[in-house]
């Protein structure tokens, strides 16, 4: 999913700094109060002075806006868009020859594309749009920005949920209390299924599945309590989730 969205190692690695930080210091800290960034080091591998930086970036609710190097194919286009040499007269992309002497496709992935194969890179420009031939052996750059598919934001959040959730009862089962008991987490399988039976199975999954959340659903409708309603009860979010999954058997 991240590499469908253009997301790089790096950027990936960045937002994950964060939460190691967030979690080490909100969840380990003593008598209530956040972690120390000494004991934060400690438990993450990371040094104080990095914990520092991406602390103030937690406080301040900037980590979605660090400077994390960008991918190749973006250092490429920004550099076609940006790089004195590439532009003409007007200020804007020239239309490049694969090769020659002068300013060249060539010539621009060689500055800007890292230690990756020139070809490698111009093959990913073509095969996601990014540039077009125009004449023999000419390219021009098709757009500014690298998005190698955008995903509706209410999608992403959903499965961020469901994720979530099942995590968190995974975690539990697994590093729980003691004298916790475990939650219900429960899963069927067999690799040794005919293709022809997918779609059905998968129609059962759909019936039988909503009717049962359906059940489940009307229970907790039942149970709710009401907005405005205090007293010494804790609210508690419950739930349960579904999915169907398949893959290839080998």
């Amino acid at each position: 999913m991240l590499l469908r969205s253009g997301i790089s190692w790096k950027d990936f690695a960045e937002l994950s700094k964060g939460v190691f930080v967030e979690v080490a210091r909100e969840d380990y800290g003593l008598r209530g109060r956040p972690t120390n960034s000494s004991r934060v080091a400690l438990l993450t591998g990371l040094s104080r002075r990095e914990v520092a930086r991406v602390r103030d970036l937690l406080e301040s609710e900037q980590l979605d806006e660090t400077d994390a190097p960008q991918g190749r194919l973006s250092q490429v286009l920004s550099g076609w868009h940006q790089d004195p040499d590439f532009l003409d007269a007007a200020g804007e992309p020239r239309v490049l020859p694969i090769n020659g002497e002068g300013p060249s496709v060539t010539q621009l992935l060689d500055r800007y594309g890292g230690d990756l194969p020139p070809g490698a890179i111009l093959k990913e420009l073509k095969n996601v749009g990014l540039v077009e031939e125009v004449g023999d052996d000419e390219l021009r750059v098709c757009s500014r920005t690298y998005l190698r598919g955008p995903v509706d934001p209410d999608l992403i959040r959903q499965a961020g949920v469901a994720l979530h959730d099942h995590g968190e009862t995974v975690a539990h089962n697994v590093a729980g209390a003691r004298n916790a008991p475990a939650r219900f987490d429960r899963m069927v399988s067999n690799a040794n299924i005919p293709g022809s039976a997918r779609h059905a199975f998968q129609r059962l999954v759909t019936e039988r599945g909503q009717e049962f959340l359906e059940l489940l659903d009307d229970w907790l409708s039942k149970h709710e309590l009401p907005k405005d309603k205090g007293g010494s009860d804790t609210r508690h979010r419950l739930g349960v989730g579904m999915f169907f999954f398949e893959e290839p058997a080998e």
